[in-house]
Protein backbone atom coordinates (compact mmCIF):
# COMPACT_ATOMS: atom_id res chain seq x y z
CA UNK A 1 0.00 0.00 0.00
CA UNK A 2 1.35 3.49 -0.47
CA UNK A 3 0.17 6.89 0.32
CA UNK A 4 1.48 9.18 -2.27
CA UNK A 5 1.13 12.86 -1.41
CA UNK A 6 1.19 15.30 -4.31
CA UNK A 7 3.04 18.51 -4.50
CA UNK A 8 0.60 20.92 -2.93
CA UNK A 9 -1.10 18.72 -1.40
CA UNK A 10 -2.14 18.92 2.76
CA UNK A 11 -3.28 16.37 5.02
CA UNK A 12 -4.68 18.29 8.29
CA UNK A 13 -4.62 16.44 11.93
CA UNK A 14 -8.17 16.83 13.68
CA UNK A 15 -7.71 19.31 16.75
CA UNK A 16 -10.06 17.20 18.82
CA UNK A 17 -8.67 14.58 20.72
CA UNK A 18 -11.53 12.10 20.42
CA UNK A 19 -10.70 11.57 17.09
CA UNK A 20 -7.05 9.69 17.26
CA UNK A 21 -6.69 5.76 17.68
CA UNK A 22 -3.03 4.89 19.64
CA UNK A 23 -1.76 8.77 19.46
CA UNK A 24 -1.11 8.82 16.53
CA UNK A 25 -2.47 11.17 13.21
CA UNK A 26 -1.63 8.22 10.69
CA UNK A 27 -1.17 4.58 12.49
CA UNK A 28 0.12 1.23 10.75
CA UNK A 29 0.54 -1.67 12.97
CA UNK A 30 1.39 -5.09 11.97
CA UNK A 31 1.86 -4.50 8.15
CA UNK A 32 4.48 -5.12 5.43
CA UNK A 33 5.50 -3.25 2.41
CA UNK A 34 3.97 0.18 3.17
CA UNK A 35 5.29 3.98 1.35
CA UNK A 36 4.43 7.23 2.35
CA UNK A 37 5.97 9.15 -0.46
CA UNK A 38 5.53 12.29 -2.57
CA UNK A 39 5.74 15.93 -2.33
CA UNK A 40 2.96 16.49 -0.39
CA UNK A 41 2.42 17.42 3.51
CA UNK A 42 1.03 15.97 7.09
CA UNK A 43 0.25 18.83 9.23
CA UNK A 44 -0.76 17.60 12.88
CA UNK A 45 -1.69 20.91 13.74
CA UNK A 46 -0.12 20.20 17.10
CA UNK A 47 -0.22 23.61 19.14
CA UNK A 48 -4.15 23.68 18.45
CA UNK A 49 -4.74 20.06 19.09
CA UNK A 50 -2.39 20.37 22.43
CA UNK A 51 -3.86 23.25 23.85
CA UNK A 52 -7.54 21.66 23.64
CA UNK A 53 -6.17 19.15 25.58
CA UNK A 54 -4.83 21.36 27.76
CA UNK A 55 -8.42 23.02 28.79
CA UNK A 56 -9.96 19.99 28.78
CA UNK A 57 -7.87 19.43 31.93
CA UNK A 58 -8.59 22.61 34.28
CA UNK A 59 -12.44 22.08 32.92
CA UNK A 60 -12.13 18.87 34.89
CA UNK A 61 -12.59 16.30 31.58
CA UNK A 62 -8.92 15.44 31.65
CA UNK A 63 -7.55 12.90 34.57
CA UNK A 64 -4.50 14.55 36.35
CA UNK A 65 -2.51 11.33 35.85
CA UNK A 66 -2.79 12.62 32.18
CA UNK A 67 -1.06 16.30 32.70
CA UNK A 68 2.03 17.03 34.34
CA UNK A 69 1.41 19.39 36.39
CA UNK A 70 4.89 20.56 37.07
CA UNK A 71 5.77 21.24 33.37
CA UNK A 72 1.66 22.56 33.03
CA UNK A 73 0.83 20.47 30.26
CA UNK A 74 -0.71 17.38 28.98
CA UNK A 75 1.48 14.46 28.98
CA UNK A 76 -0.53 12.28 26.14
CA UNK A 77 -0.53 13.79 22.91
CA UNK A 78 -1.16 12.38 19.60
CA UNK A 79 2.08 12.27 17.30
CA UNK A 80 2.25 12.55 13.48
CA UNK A 81 3.15 9.01 12.32
CA UNK A 82 3.29 6.04 14.45
CA UNK A 83 5.17 2.86 12.50
CA UNK A 84 4.66 -0.10 14.83
CA UNK A 85 5.24 -3.74 14.22
CA UNK A 86 5.79 -3.20 10.45
CA UNK A 87 8.37 -4.81 7.49
CA UNK A 88 9.60 -2.84 4.83
CA UNK A 89 8.34 0.71 4.93
CA UNK A 90 9.78 3.62 2.74
CA UNK A 91 8.86 7.26 3.86
CA UNK A 92 10.23 9.62 1.17
CA UNK A 93 9.80 13.27 -0.04
CA UNK A 94 6.91 14.49 2.28
CA UNK A 95 7.01 16.97 4.68
CA UNK A 96 5.79 16.37 8.58
CA UNK A 97 4.92 19.28 10.73
CA UNK A 98 3.47 20.64 13.48
CA UNK A 99 2.91 17.96 15.84
CA UNK A 100 1.14 17.86 18.87
CA UNK A 101 4.04 15.08 20.25
CA UNK A 102 6.37 13.07 18.94
CA UNK A 103 6.83 13.60 15.18
CA UNK A 104 7.23 9.93 13.92
CA UNK A 105 7.77 7.03 15.80
CA UNK A 106 9.01 3.90 14.52
CA UNK A 107 8.84 0.93 16.39
CA UNK A 108 10.06 -2.93 16.21
CA UNK A 109 9.93 -2.38 12.40
CA UNK A 110 12.91 -4.50 9.77
CA UNK A 111 13.71 -2.63 6.76
CA UNK A 112 12.83 1.22 7.21
CA UNK A 113 13.91 3.68 4.43
CA UNK A 114 13.30 7.15 5.66
CA UNK A 115 14.67 9.68 2.70
CA UNK A 116 14.61 12.98 1.66
CA UNK A 117 11.91 14.07 3.88
CA UNK A 118 11.55 17.54 5.92
CA UNK A 119 10.57 17.77 9.39
CA UNK A 120 9.20 21.29 10.85
CA UNK A 121 7.52 20.82 13.98
CA UNK A 122 8.33 23.44 16.45
CA UNK A 123 4.59 23.45 16.94
CA UNK A 124 4.39 22.50 20.66
CA UNK A 125 6.90 20.39 23.29
CA UNK A 126 8.48 16.91 22.74
CA UNK A 127 8.74 17.35 19.20
CA UNK A 128 11.32 14.49 18.37
CA UNK A 129 11.71 14.83 14.98
CA UNK A 130 12.70 11.18 14.31
CA UNK A 131 12.24 8.43 16.78
CA UNK A 132 13.62 4.92 16.22
CA UNK A 133 12.55 2.46 19.03
CA UNK A 134 13.97 -0.92 18.66
CA UNK A 135 14.13 -1.32 14.69
CA UNK A 136 16.65 -3.45 12.44
CA UNK A 137 18.05 -2.34 9.10
CA UNK A 138 17.19 1.18 9.34
CA UNK A 139 18.47 3.68 6.94
CA UNK A 140 17.67 7.65 7.43
CA UNK A 141 19.56 9.75 4.41
CA UNK A 142 18.81 13.44 2.67
CA UNK A 143 16.69 14.73 5.39
CA UNK A 144 15.82 18.17 7.15
CA UNK A 145 14.68 18.12 10.94
CA UNK A 146 13.64 21.05 11.96
CA UNK A 147 12.20 19.72 16.19
CA UNK A 148 11.35 21.29 19.31
CA UNK A 149 13.92 18.30 20.91
CA UNK A 150 15.50 15.57 20.26
CA UNK A 151 16.19 15.81 15.90
CA UNK A 152 17.20 12.02 15.13
CA UNK A 153 17.14 9.97 18.36
CA UNK A 154 17.15 6.08 18.51
CA UNK A 155 15.27 4.60 21.45
CA UNK A 156 15.25 1.05 22.83
CA UNK A 157 11.76 0.74 25.28
CA UNK A 158 10.54 -2.96 24.40
CA UNK A 159 12.41 -5.12 27.10
CA UNK A 160 15.76 -6.43 27.23
CA UNK A 161 15.11 -8.94 24.10
CA UNK A 162 14.41 -6.09 21.95
CA UNK A 163 17.16 -3.49 20.50
CA UNK A 164 18.44 -1.49 17.56
CA UNK A 165 20.43 -2.40 15.38
CA UNK A 166 22.00 -2.28 11.58
CA UNK A 167 21.27 1.43 11.46
CA UNK A 168 22.57 3.74 9.00
CA UNK A 169 22.36 7.62 9.45
CA UNK A 170 24.09 9.78 6.74
CA UNK A 171 23.73 13.29 4.83
CA UNK A 172 21.03 14.91 7.36
CA UNK A 173 20.69 18.34 8.78
CA UNK A 174 19.84 19.26 12.17
CA UNK A 175 18.40 21.93 13.72
CA UNK A 176 16.97 20.88 17.38
CA UNK A 177 15.88 22.08 20.71
CA UNK A 178 17.44 18.98 21.95
CA UNK A 179 20.33 16.65 20.99
CA UNK A 180 20.95 16.49 17.13
CA UNK A 181 21.50 12.83 16.82
CA UNK A 182 21.13 11.04 19.82
CA UNK A 183 20.93 7.35 21.18
CA UNK A 184 18.82 7.31 24.18
CA UNK A 185 17.56 8.36 26.87
CA UNK A 186 15.19 5.04 26.86
CA UNK A 187 18.07 2.09 26.66
CA UNK A 188 16.42 -1.18 27.96
CA UNK A 189 17.80 -3.73 25.04
CA UNK A 190 20.11 -0.82 23.49
CA UNK A 191 22.08 -0.05 20.01
CA UNK A 192 24.55 -2.39 18.04
CA UNK A 193 26.03 -1.20 14.70
CA UNK A 194 25.17 2.00 14.64
CA UNK A 195 26.92 4.13 11.39
CA UNK A 196 26.43 8.05 11.17
CA UNK A 197 28.28 10.23 8.72
CA UNK A 198 27.82 13.34 6.90
CA UNK A 199 25.66 15.36 9.09
CA UNK A 200 25.28 19.47 9.52
CA UNK A 201 24.31 20.62 13.01
CA UNK A 202 22.95 24.27 13.80
CA UNK A 203 21.47 26.19 16.44
CA UNK A 204 20.95 23.02 18.24
CA UNK A 205 20.10 23.51 22.40
CA UNK A 206 21.73 20.12 24.23
CA UNK A 207 24.28 17.87 22.55
CA UNK A 208 25.25 17.68 18.57
CA UNK A 209 26.24 14.12 19.63
CA UNK A 210 25.18 12.11 22.64
CA UNK A 211 25.85 8.81 23.18
CA UNK A 212 23.43 7.33 26.44
CA UNK A 213 23.04 4.30 28.28
CA UNK A 214 21.10 3.89 31.53
CA UNK A 215 18.87 1.49 31.45
CA UNK A 216 20.58 -1.66 31.37
CA UNK A 217 20.93 -2.10 27.75
CA UNK A 218 24.27 -2.54 25.65
CA UNK A 219 25.44 0.12 23.61
CA UNK A 220 28.43 -1.16 21.06
CA UNK A 221 29.92 -0.75 18.03
CA UNK A 222 29.07 2.57 17.05
CA UNK A 223 31.02 4.54 14.19
CA UNK A 224 30.46 8.43 13.77
CA UNK A 225 32.29 10.19 11.10
CA UNK A 226 32.07 13.97 9.76
CA UNK A 227 29.54 15.95 11.86
CA UNK A 228 29.86 20.09 11.55
CA UNK A 229 27.98 21.43 13.87
CA UNK A 230 27.59 25.48 15.20
CA UNK A 231 25.92 27.57 17.82
CA UNK A 232 25.32 24.34 19.39
CA UNK A 233 24.96 23.73 23.53
CA UNK A 234 27.73 20.51 23.70
CA UNK A 235 29.52 18.64 21.19
CA UNK A 236 30.20 15.35 22.13
CA UNK A 237 28.44 13.28 25.56
CA UNK A 238 29.25 9.94 26.44
CA UNK A 239 27.35 8.70 29.21
CA UNK A 240 26.72 5.09 30.88
CA UNK A 241 24.52 5.53 33.90
CA UNK A 242 22.00 3.50 35.63
CA UNK A 243 18.71 4.72 35.87
CA UNK A 244 17.29 1.26 36.47
CA UNK A 245 19.46 1.01 40.08
CA UNK A 246 17.40 -2.26 40.69
CA UNK A 247 18.27 -4.18 37.42
CA UNK A 248 21.23 -4.29 35.78
CA UNK A 249 23.56 -1.70 34.47
CA UNK A 250 24.72 -1.94 30.67
CA UNK A 251 27.51 -1.57 28.72
CA UNK A 252 28.78 0.90 26.69
CA UNK A 253 32.02 0.25 24.08
CA UNK A 254 33.51 0.04 20.80
CA UNK A 255 32.74 3.65 19.88
CA UNK A 256 34.55 5.13 16.96
CA UNK A 257 34.35 8.76 16.82
CA UNK A 258 36.27 11.23 13.89
CA UNK A 259 36.11 14.63 11.53
CA UNK A 260 34.33 16.22 14.07
CA UNK A 261 33.91 20.23 14.09
CA UNK A 262 31.65 22.11 16.50
CA UNK A 263 31.53 25.68 17.70
CA UNK A 264 29.65 26.38 21.11
CA UNK A 265 28.42 29.63 21.90
CA UNK A 266 28.55 31.23 25.13
CA UNK A 267 24.95 32.61 25.14
CA UNK A 268 22.42 29.88 24.82
CA UNK A 269 22.16 28.64 21.18
CA UNK A 270 18.22 28.42 21.03
CA UNK A 271 17.61 32.17 22.01
CA UNK A 272 15.62 32.70 19.05
CA UNK A 273 12.77 29.48 19.44
CA UNK A 274 9.72 30.21 20.54
CA UNK A 275 9.65 27.07 23.24
CA UNK A 276 13.44 27.34 24.43
CA UNK A 277 14.73 24.28 26.56
CA UNK A 278 14.77 24.84 30.49
CA UNK A 279 17.09 27.22 32.68
CA UNK A 280 19.02 25.52 34.67
CA UNK A 281 18.32 25.79 38.85
CA UNK A 282 22.26 26.47 39.48
CA UNK A 283 25.26 28.74 38.58
CA UNK A 284 27.52 27.62 36.49
CA UNK A 285 30.44 28.02 33.88
CA UNK A 286 29.91 26.82 30.45
CA UNK A 287 30.39 23.11 30.24
CA UNK A 288 32.74 20.76 28.53
CA UNK A 289 32.17 17.50 26.62
CA UNK A 290 31.96 14.48 29.10
CA UNK A 291 32.76 10.61 28.85
CA UNK A 292 31.64 9.25 31.93
CA UNK A 293 30.90 5.66 32.91
CA UNK A 294 29.70 4.88 36.92
CA UNK A 295 32.10 3.15 39.56
CA UNK A 296 33.09 -0.44 38.71
CA UNK A 297 31.18 0.07 34.86
CA UNK A 298 33.29 2.09 32.70
CA UNK A 299 33.16 2.86 29.30
CA UNK A 300 35.13 1.07 27.23
CA UNK A 301 37.01 1.33 23.71
CA UNK A 302 36.43 5.00 22.68
CA UNK A 303 38.07 6.07 19.94
CA UNK A 304 38.30 10.04 18.99
CA UNK A 305 39.87 11.54 16.15
CA UNK A 306 40.52 14.98 13.88
CA UNK A 307 38.38 16.78 16.40
CA UNK A 308 38.21 20.01 16.42
CA UNK A 309 36.13 21.89 19.08
CA UNK A 310 36.13 25.41 19.71
CA UNK A 311 34.00 26.18 23.51
CA UNK A 312 33.17 29.73 24.66
CA UNK A 313 35.81 30.41 27.62
CA UNK A 314 34.75 32.76 30.11
CA UNK A 315 34.63 30.12 33.23
CA UNK A 316 34.26 32.72 36.38
CA UNK A 317 36.08 30.80 39.52
CA UNK A 318 33.84 33.83 41.41
CA UNK A 319 30.17 32.06 39.89
CA UNK A 320 31.11 28.41 40.46
CA UNK A 321 34.07 26.52 41.38
CA UNK A 322 35.31 23.18 41.63
CA UNK A 323 39.05 22.71 42.57
CA UNK A 324 41.34 20.03 41.62
CA UNK A 325 41.65 18.66 45.26
CA UNK A 326 38.25 18.44 45.56
CA UNK A 327 37.25 15.94 42.51
CA UNK A 328 35.49 13.63 44.41
CA UNK A 329 32.94 16.69 44.58
CA UNK A 330 32.01 15.70 41.47
CA UNK A 331 28.84 13.84 42.34
CA UNK A 332 28.21 10.01 40.31
CA UNK A 333 24.85 11.01 39.87
CA UNK A 334 24.29 7.24 38.44
CA UNK A 335 20.42 7.11 38.27
CA UNK A 336 19.79 10.89 36.80
CA UNK A 337 18.45 12.26 33.51
CA UNK A 338 21.84 11.74 30.86
CA UNK A 339 22.63 15.34 30.17
CA UNK A 340 25.72 17.10 29.55
CA UNK A 341 25.13 19.50 32.68
CA UNK A 342 23.81 16.32 34.96
CA UNK A 343 26.95 16.67 37.34
CA UNK A 344 26.60 20.73 37.82
CA UNK A 345 29.75 22.19 37.57
CA UNK A 346 32.97 20.60 36.06
CA UNK A 347 36.24 21.25 36.67
CA UNK A 348 37.65 21.68 33.02
CA UNK A 349 36.36 23.61 29.92
CA UNK A 350 37.15 21.03 27.42
CA UNK A 351 36.69 17.24 28.20
CA UNK A 352 35.98 15.71 31.68
CA UNK A 353 36.36 11.79 31.38
CA UNK A 354 36.16 9.89 34.39
CA UNK A 355 35.35 5.82 34.82
CA UNK A 356 36.54 4.83 31.12
CA UNK A 357 39.19 2.13 30.09
CA UNK A 358 40.31 2.39 26.66
CA UNK A 359 40.19 5.95 25.51
CA UNK A 360 42.23 7.06 22.13
CA UNK A 361 42.31 10.61 21.59
CA UNK A 362 43.91 11.54 18.03
CA UNK A 363 44.51 15.03 16.26
CA UNK A 364 42.29 16.57 18.98
CA UNK A 365 41.92 20.49 19.16
CA UNK A 366 39.91 22.03 21.40
CA UNK A 367 40.39 26.38 21.67
CA UNK A 368 38.63 28.44 23.97
CA UNK A 369 37.15 31.87 22.45
CA UNK A 370 37.75 33.84 25.74
CA UNK A 371 40.71 32.72 28.57
CA UNK A 372 38.49 30.11 30.94
CA UNK A 373 40.30 29.52 34.73
CA UNK A 374 40.02 25.63 34.58
CA UNK A 375 42.14 23.38 32.68
CA UNK A 376 41.40 21.74 29.04
CA UNK A 377 41.04 18.55 30.38
CA UNK A 378 40.53 16.44 33.45
CA UNK A 379 41.00 12.39 33.32
CA UNK A 380 39.55 10.94 36.45
CA UNK A 381 39.80 6.73 36.98
CA UNK A 382 40.84 6.08 33.58
CA UNK A 383 42.62 2.87 32.16
CA UNK A 384 44.47 2.62 29.38
CA UNK A 385 44.74 6.48 28.15
CA UNK A 386 46.26 7.91 24.81
CA UNK A 387 46.71 11.11 23.79
CA UNK A 388 48.49 11.26 20.58
CA UNK A 389 48.66 15.02 19.05
CA UNK A 390 46.13 17.20 21.31
CA UNK A 391 46.54 21.11 21.16
CA UNK A 392 44.67 23.06 23.03
CA UNK A 393 44.04 27.12 22.43
CA UNK A 394 44.23 29.60 24.85
CA UNK A 395 45.74 28.20 27.53
CA UNK A 396 45.84 30.02 30.77
CA UNK A 397 48.02 29.91 33.77
CA UNK A 398 46.54 26.47 34.97
CA UNK A 399 48.24 23.55 33.47
CA UNK A 400 45.74 21.99 30.74
CA UNK A 401 45.96 18.30 31.69
CA UNK A 402 44.79 17.27 34.29
CA UNK A 403 45.60 13.20 35.56
CA UNK A 404 43.83 11.99 38.79
CA UNK A 405 43.46 8.08 38.97
CA UNK A 406 45.18 7.20 35.63
CA UNK A 407 47.04 3.83 34.47
CA UNK A 408 48.72 2.58 31.63
CA UNK A 409 48.66 6.19 29.86
CA UNK A 410 50.87 7.00 26.76
CA UNK A 411 50.99 11.03 26.18
CA UNK A 412 53.11 11.24 23.06
CA UNK A 413 51.97 15.18 22.28
CA UNK A 414 50.11 17.82 23.84
CA UNK A 415 50.56 21.23 22.17
CA UNK A 416 49.97 24.17 24.49
CA UNK A 417 50.66 27.43 22.84
CA UNK A 418 51.22 30.41 25.05
CA UNK A 419 51.68 28.01 28.41
CA UNK A 420 55.57 27.26 29.62
CA UNK A 421 56.22 24.08 31.63
CA UNK A 422 54.93 20.69 31.63
CA UNK A 423 51.25 21.00 30.09
CA UNK A 424 50.28 17.22 32.08
CA UNK A 425 50.24 17.15 35.64
CA UNK A 426 49.13 13.92 37.32
CA UNK A 427 47.15 14.33 40.90
CA UNK A 428 45.37 11.55 43.92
Amino acid sequence: MTLQLREGAIILGSINPADYQHLAFILAEGQENISITGKGTIDGQGRKLALYLDSLFYAGKLDSSQYNLRRKRPESRPGDLKISDCKNVRVSGITVKNACGWVQTYRLCEGLVIDSIRVESDAYWNNDGIDIADCKKVRITHCFVNSADDGICLKSEDGADHWNEDIYIADCTVRSSGSAIKLGTSSVGGFKKVRVKNIYVFDTFRSAIALESVDGGDLEDIDIDHIVATNTGDGIFIRLGQRNKNGKAGMLRNVAIRNVKVQIPFDRPDKNYDLRGPDLPFFHNPFPCSITGIPGHPVENVTLENIEITFPGRGNDGLAIIPLNRLKDVGENETGYPEFSMFGELPSWGFYVRHVDGLTMKNITVRAAEKDFRPAFVFDDVNKLDLNTVTIGKANNNVPVILSHVTRSGIQKVITPGFSGNPVRTIE
